[in-house]
């Protein structure tokens, strides 16, 4: 039996970063609870291995420099960073520097996939559907920009993820409501704001683990809002916006067909190499008004929290969390050359 590794674990919490004046309300949003570090602590255990926690980038970054960073084999990081679109890339920079192998994608991978207009260019030349898009800097801009498509369009900021930045004012419908979205973007979050043409259809969410080949794993359908067709998880996030009276109202509105089913595994396969991802992402697609999947966006760095796609994964498998995501760091640990072969099982 192979000798077990020490694999640090850097991560967030919400209180990791105190909220400053200027911070929106769902500033917190990607950061995770301590269910989901003890959740991933089980994973790792569940391979035969011990997690180190390292905390969050800036104790990593301190201990490095101070020569007190805990014996480590590999690193597998959550972390968000914070502020600018280079954040996700913070701790793979400061390990490759030290240089402790990371499990999961780089940081030009995480950077480049945390911009969604870069991720859109990419992934559109890799063959990939995207929905017609356009970049604005300011609300001013409104009035005299050339809009991407027709009205209906869907405002987000360019460069968050856990549906930061996104409520039901999101989907405007006139220029007026788009100037007012625009604004809210480029005020409250300090980045260009993402306008894109809205895909009313069923949206889908796929996870893609391993390397040389990757493998996709079953496709999952979102609950969307009935009324406006956006989906449950943006509007319901910590740090969104109150719901109406009465509360939002979930649909499932698709029926996964083999050939869907096939299409959004092709797709997703192809944006997982365009961005040259490794060890697992999670993309999202939503067709459009002819029944299209379009890409909408790759995270590289998904949420391994045990009631998110992965705990719904684990049980479509019939496993334990644990032993399912365990399997999939295991695939990790593989293309290192740390593990001399990851466990059969639901990752493959």
């Amino acid at each position: 039996m192979a000798a077990a590794l020490q694999i640090g674990l850097v991560f967030e919490t919400p209180g990791t970063y105190p909220k400053g004046p200027g911070d929106p309300d769902d500033y917190a949003a990607e950061y995770e609870p301590l269910e989901t570090i003890r959740a991933l602590q089980s994973a790792v255990a569940a391979i035969g291995h011990a997690c180190v926690e390292l905390g969050a980038p800036h104790d990593l970054l301190r201990a490095l420099g101070e020569g007190a960073l805990p014996p480590v084999d590999a690193v597998l990081s959550i972390a968000e960073g914070r502020g600018t679109r280079n954040r996700e890339g913070w701790v793979p920079s400061l390990l490759e520097l030290a240089g402790i192998p990371l499990l999961g994608s780089d940081a030009l991978t995480l950077s480049t996939s945390l911009d969604k207009a870069w991720t859109l260019e990419r992934v559109a030349a890799a063959g990939g559907r995207v929905l017609p898009y356009a970049v604005l800097d300011a609300s001013d801009e409104v009035e005299s920009a050339v809009l991407p498509a027709a009205f209906p369009l869907f405002v987000k900021p360019r460069w968050e993820g856990t549906a930061k930045g996104i409520h039901a004012a999101s989907l405007c419908h006139d220029r007026r409501a788009l100037s007012r979205a625009v604004e809210e973007v480029t005020e409250r979050y300090q980045q260009p704001a993402l306008v894109e043409a809205f895909a009313p259809g069923p949206e889908y969410t796929v996870t893609v683990v391993g390397n040389g080949p990757p493998r996709v794993l079953p496709t999952l359908q979102r609950a969307l809002e009935a009324d406006t067709g956006i989906g449950i998880h943006a509007l319901e996030r910590p740090g969104a916006p109150a719901p109406p009276p009465g509360g939002y109202h979930h649909v499932t509105p698709g029926t996964l067909e083999p050939a869907l089913e096939q299409e959004l595994e092709a797709a997703s396969i192809r944006a997982y190499e365009a961005l040259e991802c490794q060890d697992f992402a999670r993309l999202d697609f939503k067709l459009d008004r002819e029944g299209r999947a379009c890409f909408l966006e790759i995270n590289p760095l998904p949420t391994f929290a045990p009631d998110g796609s992965f705990g719904i994964l684990a049980e479509l498998a019939g496993q334990p969390y644990a032993a399912f995501v365990g399997e999939i760091l295991a695939l990790g640990l593989e293309r290192l050359g740390l593990a001399p072969g990851a466990q059969e099982g639901a990752a493959r």
